[in-house]
């Protein structure tokens, strides 16, 4: 298959790497140089401009940092260059509205249209072991499913067009809770007298278990060797969690929902972003504490 590769960031690259690896086609392109760079290395061939990059392909994936840019790249360079017929599987996360919208401009223009935001961070997009969350219809996520199953230890049909973007949307926002509330009772165990390494073999076998406890402890030296053992550098930005975070909260005043655990999330991860820790993994709140 033929497949044309749009976003080759932190996580395109690996996934485009591993479409290569199980025999596709891959049309790579990227602003970056060195992303591209990296890209031809891998086997990807490599293209300067998207219509170029799209022609002739069976399916278009993207992996792009926002909705405004994800709906420039399909109505100026997608939609109408790529062949008829192709299937589009965008694979960013962004917010709902624009999800719909580009998948409703791509099916008046005659095209199969899915969004697949994924799960798993940079070591799974390497790994080819990321979680895909697909909103589609069914035909169109059996189509999507032969592109997304070399880059995936899972691809769940979530449900209709726009799907996949809530189920992200709102993983990371429970992601963003968890996280922080490991690392208060972590810092609440060390204060009070317990060793965190003990606190970690209770909790993690007990009703406080979860991912960013057990597989992802974010206190250096303990548990799960996790970015807190370098420096919180690497894994998750913590500007990406807090753009996750943004949209959720816009899903949220869209659909009427109360979350006040998940404006909280979003104040805590707002006031460390603004202080300059952007950069960092979201793992590191545990250093404000």
């Amino acid at each position: 298959m033929k497949i044309a590769f749009i976003g080759l960031g932190n996580m395109g690259g690996g996934m485009a790497a591993n479409l290569v690896k199980a025999g596709h086609e891959v049309h790579a392109f990227d602003l970056s140089e060195d992303a591209l760079a990296k890209a031809a290395e891998h086997g990807c061939a490599t293209y300067s401009a998207v219509p170029d990059a799209v022609a002739g392909v069976d399916a278009v994936v993207t992996m792009l940092p926002n909705g405004a840019i994800v709906k420039g790249v399909y109505t100026k360079d997608v939609i109408g260059k790529a062949p008829e017929g192709a299937l589009f599987l965008d694979c960013s996360t962004i917010d709902l509205a624009t999800a719909r919208e580009v998948a409703g401009l791509a099916d008046a223009a005659g095209y199969q249209m899915v969004d697949a935001p994924v799960s798993g961070g940079i070591a799974a997009a390497n790994g080819g072991t990321l979680t895909f969350m697909v909103g589609g219809s069914d035909a169109a996520f059996e189509k999507a499913r032969t592109v997304l199953e070399p880059m995936a230890k899972a691809v769940i049909h979530a449900g209709a067009i726009g799907s996949g973007q809530v189920a992200k949307m709102c993983n990371n926002m429970l992601l963003a809770i968890h996280m922080i509330g490991t690392c208060e009772a972590l810092a609440l165990a060390e204060k009070a007298g317990l060793d965190p390494q003990k606190f970690y073999e209770i909790s993690s076998k007990s009703t406080g278990y979860n991912w960013s406890l057990n597989d992802y402890t974010p206190a250096p030296g303990v548990g799960a060797t996790s970015p807190a053992d370098n420096g919180y550098q690497g894994g998750f930005a913590s500007a990406l969690m807090l753009k996750d975070l943004r949209l959720a909260m816009e899903g949220a005043q869209t659909a009427g929902a109360s979350v006040p655990m998940g404006e909280h999330a979003k104040a805590i991860y707002e006031a460390f972003v603004e202080a300059g820790n952007g950069g960092k993994d979201f793992g590191a709140i545990f250093t404000t504490l």
